[in-house]
């Protein structure tokens, strides 16, 4: 019979079985280990502590690892590069830039000036391209925002489908690019027009937004310059008629975006914006209302400037007019209902309105404005010819015979 001297297993020591003690161990049929092993378990359950604690007294040996103590997080993706185009559109609010794009083609064909495809084009690439790129800048200032908000917590930046940097370095790609087209595709003052839509979207409406209800203002201005920026990409100037067309967008955007934010009141609320919904609600409704009045009297002066004829006016107000009673409805009931329908009207109206302003269109090009001007001049100079009175017989003759002496 051999006898081994060993000493308590390092394990049953850190679990708590005690000071080490020499423990004689017999060799028989069975093998060292196994003999080790069994002391081992049994020293463990004659352990006073409880078995969590053993557990936790093991873990606690081990180093801990930094936690995460953001509000949001990104969630790894993996599918980056088979999705990316996607994503793109997602960052860019493909939607939103759609409408925008919608807005400047309608200015552009509006313009009394002849139509170039290459010039509409390049004009309406590059206006996507710059909305492109304030979309994606907004995006990325907004992402602790967003990621609080029902409506926007599925945004690519917020789910980490794009890391921050793929956002910037996106919009500048997309800038630079839109606005390069603008100004050798176009002109400068296109292109000048784009450049400060961009600076207000980003650097002013984007702040604003957690500061002021003013926001609603300024991003009404920058939902109004697009129908310039065609205008001046197919006439060269701006004139009246462009005014009074960024006029009717600037007044669209308050019934379409007050309805709208109505019934994210507390999405906003949360996140922090200010927001006339939130702050002021009786204003909300009040201006809504009162800019769809604006709208009905623009559309009724569109053939006084120059830019439809006089059935425009006339086949529009049965639209301005729903959209008005829309809009009273909202301001006088104030509840999600009558705030749902002003918005979805909002979206039909807004297309509808500038189809029927390209059917009505009144001058196709500059060459149909002299030419209606110079018609104008003729028939003028005919109803004058026309009063002055005719001489009398004998002083004709008169005239002729001293001419013919």
């Amino acid at each position: 019979m051999s006898l081994i001297r060993v000493l308590h297993c390092t394990v049953c020591l850190r679990h708590g079985a005690g000071p080490a003690r020499p423990v004689l161990l017999q060799i028989g049929h069975s093998t060292l280990t196994q003999q080790v092993a069994r002391l081992t378990t049994t020293c463990c359950w004659q352990s006073k502590l409880p078995i969590t604690t053993q557990t936790q007294a093991a873990a606690a040996s081990k180093p801990k690892a930094p936690q995460d103590t953001r509000a949001w997080k990104e969630t790894p993706s993996s599918d980056r590069s088979k999705n990316i185009l996607k994503y793109c559109m997602m960052l860019s609010k493909f939607r939103l830039s759609s409408l925008v794009v919608m807005t400047s083609m309608a200015g552009y064909a509006l313009a009394p000036a002849p139509f170039c495809p290459w010039t509409f084009s390049v004009c309406a690439l590059g206006t996507g391209l710059v909305s492109a790129a304030a979309n994606s800048v907004n995006q990325y200032y907004e992402v602790p925002f967003d990621a609080q908000m029902n409506r926007t917590k599925n945004r690519v930046l917020v789910k980490g489908l794009l890391e921050p940097y793929h956002a910037i370095g996106f919009a500048s790609i997309t800038a630079t690019t839109g606005l390069s087209m603008l100004y050798f595709g176009v002109n400068p003052l296109t292109a000048a027009l784009g450049a400060t839509n961009l600076i207000l979207y980003t650097s002013v409406y984007t702040p604003m937004k957690r500061i002021s209800i003013a926001n609603t203002w300024v991003g009404s201005v920058v939902g109004g310059i697009p129908p310039l920026m065609g205008w001046a990409g197919c006439a060269g100037t701006l004139d009246s008629g462009a005014l009074l067309l960024g006029l009717i967008l600037y007044s669209w955007q308050f019934p379409h975006f007050n309805a709208l934010s109505w019934n994210l009141r507390p999405d906003y609320s949360k996140a922090g914006y200010r927001m006339m919904a939130v702050t002021n609600p009786g204003l909300c409704r009040r201006v809504a209302l009162r800019h769809t009045v604006v709208i009905t009297a623009a559309c009724l002066a569109a053939p006084h400037v120059g830019v439809t004829n006089a059935w425009f006016a006339l086949e529009s107000l049965p639209l301005n007019l729903y959209f008005t009673y829309l809009a009273w409805e909202f301001y006088k009931k104030s509840d999600s209902s009558s705030s749902r329908k002003l918005f979805r009207f909002s979206l039909v109206h807004l297309p509808a309105l500038m189809l029927l302003m390209l059917v009505n269109k009144k001058y196709w090009s500059s060459s149909d404005t002299q030419e209606q001007e110079s018609s104008t001049d003729l028939k003028l100079a005919d109803s004058l010819i026309t009063v002055l009175p005719r001489p009398r017989g004998p002083v004709v003759a008169a005239q002729e015979t001293n001419t013919a002496s």
